[in-house]
């Protein structure tokens, strides 16, 4: 493992974390059995700490997308010069 790919797995990790920080939306069962729950579309503000998680969930998601990205394209570079190594050594292996 590369120290892009660790860093991908503490990110990971935050996410979860930012993730299971965020109170719900809804006002739970009760809500659900009396009829609550038809205020489904309203918008409702995020304040203090909510939003801050809220943001930082926004932060570490793209972060996450970007180490994704980095952690596709740079293996597959180093597979590729692997793949042209192993067939220039086997190039000069046959014509030697």
């Amino acid at each position: 493992m590369q120290w892009y790919d660790w860093i991908f797995w503490i990110i990971c990790l935050v996410i979860i974390v930012l993730g299971l920080l965020q109170g719900g939306k809804s006002e739970g069962a009760s809500g659900a059995i009396t009829g609550g729950g038809l205020n489904v579309f309203v918008k409702t503000k995020e304040r203090g700490s909510e939003l801050i998680v809220s943001y930082l969930t926004l932060g570490f998601g793209i972060v996450f997308l970007f180490l994704a990205l980095l952690s596709t394209v740079l293996t597959n570079v180093s597979t590729s010069e692997e793949t042209a190594t192993t067939a220039i050594h086997f190039v000069q292996n046959f014509l030697l």
